[in-house]
């Protein structure tokens, strides 16, 4: 790996952390009801293979310090890890459109997984009945909606038109 794309892993890293651990993000980025600003960042590998492990190592140390623990840091990072290589691989459909997606499905119904059993469902106001693992995947989902496309992808074609 180049200096270049280390830097560049390390910036993405950096940013992670920011957009995830500071007032105001760090009030919205744990827990059920939560949307990681930072999670925009998950489209870059789309153009820039140093942002997987960049976004690994955000993930990784952002939920180090967070609220969660074990399961969130190791967890939640190698579910980032996952989608970051994941869209890695969109990149070859040539729709970057895409690219967002791994991010949005893995967070989705994996940090489910984990975040169910960790603490109290979000507030839905629809959520009555429903168990409280879809109530996550419902919560976590529609954050990672306006994180990974309404934030990320707008970066993402922004990114290509000056990348050339």
């Amino acid at each position: 790996m180049s200096t270049k794309q280390m830097a560049r892993g390390a910036l993405v890293a950096a940013l992670y952390i920011i957009f995830t651990t500071l007032p105001p993000f760090s009030s919205i980025s744990y827990m059920g009801n939560q949307l990681r600003v930072s999670e925009a960042l998950t489209v870059l590998p789309f153009v820039e293979p140093a942002a997987i492990w960049g976004l690994f190592l955000g993930c990784f140390f952002a939920n180090l310090m967070g609220p969660l623990g074990p399961w969130d840091i190791f967890a939640g990072s190698l579910l980032t890890l996952t989608a970051a290589l994941l869209t890695a691989l969109v990149r070859r459909t040539g729709r970057p459109w895409l690219a967002p997606l791994p991010p949005v499905l893995i967070n989705a119904f994996g940090v489910s997984a984990y975040l169910h059993l960790l603490v109290d469902p979000p507030f839905l106001p629809f959520g009555g009945g429903i168990p409280p693992y879809f109530l996550f995947v419902i919560s976590i989902g529609v954050g990672e909606l306006v994180a990974c496309y309404g934030l990320g992808l707008p970066l993402l074609y922004l990114l290509r038109r000056r990348m050339g």
